[in-house]
């Protein structure tokens, strides 16, 4: 899975990318701005983002933001502060830092079926030929 970190603190980015190397993940370069995050996202697609709430120039979460006009992408923050983002974003995932391996397979897991769950939601139901006539009301 190609993961997307955004994160101002470059050896936090750069450890959370050694765990996410070790879990068997592939890591897209790390961003450190809320521009570079939107930039970086439209341009690399990637399957799952870990974005740091308090970015030296920008926000994480308006980062987060703008990247979902474009689609949803399952995603994580990270905070010192989880009780703040939880009140600004209710039932996203938040990795409270600082975390260990476990916490983060578990939000990991967690973003991830948020994901699936959010799909499995936005499902149209398709019209099956002949069926017409009876959700119009004129059945025969």
């Amino acid at each position: 899975m190609r993961v997307l970190i955004v994160d101002d603190d470059a050896m936090i980015g750069m450890l959370l990318g050694d765990m996410l190397g070790a879990m068997g993940h592939e890591i897209d370069p790390l961003e450190t701005t809320q521009l570079g995050a939107v930039a970086a996202a439209a341009r690399q697609r990637p399957d799952l983002m870990i974005v740091d709430v308090g970015l030296g120039v920008g926000c994480g979460i308006a980062a987060m933001d703008e990247v979902l006009l474009g689609g949803f992408v399952p995603h994580i923050f990270m905070s010192g502060n989880v009780k703040r983002v939880e009140a600004i974003r209710p039932g996203t995932q938040v990795l409270q830092k600082p975390f260990d391996w476990n916490r983060l397979e578990a939000a990991i897991d967690a973003a991830l079926h948020h994901a699936v769950a959010l799909a499995h939601r936005s499902l149209v139901l398709v019209s099956v030929p002949g069926t017409d006539a009876l959700a119009n009301g004129s059945a025969a």
